[in-house]
């Protein structure tokens, strides 16, 4: 056996073409803050205390713990990671820690969403074009 010369190393490869996803403008891209707050909302726990802090009202952590089968602890470890995430805020009303959310990041999220979902639009009917041409 003897070895490929470069030349047919190059035309083995040649057969092997492999398509590249476009590019994605910078400006669509996702910055850390952004990560990390899809990440903060990883979860079923964190997902039910943002809705229920959706509302507008701020809420102690034991009005967060009532009606469900979780612990104090356990709500303020989800509240700290979303606090993290800055999705939401602690608010001291005397002795009293009340939680509210931040509205901010999830317009960003929803802006973020509204792009990609665009992309999808727009790729989806190119392939429609495409297979109907």
């Amino acid at each position: 056996m003897s070895p490929k010369t470069p030349k047919a190393a190059k035309a083995g490869s040649a057969a092997r073409t492999t398509h590249r996803a476009p590019r994605v403008p910078r400006h669509h891209r996702p910055d850390a803050r952004t990560a990390s707050t899809f990440a903060a909302l990883g979860d079923r726990t964190r997902l039910s205390l943002l809705a229920r802090l959706g509302h507008g009202h701020p809420c102690s952590i034991s009005q967060l713990t009532h009606g469900t089968q979780l612990t104090r602890q356990a709500i303020t470890k989800h509240l700290r990671v979303l606090e993290r995430a800055r999705i939401v805020r602690c608010v001291r009303s005397g002795r009293h820690a009340l939680f509210e959310l931040d509205p901010q990041p999830v317009h960003v999220l929803r802006d973020y969403l509204d792009r990609v979902s665009a992309q999808w639009d727009e790729a989806l009917a190119r392939l429609k074009s495409f297979v109907e041409d």
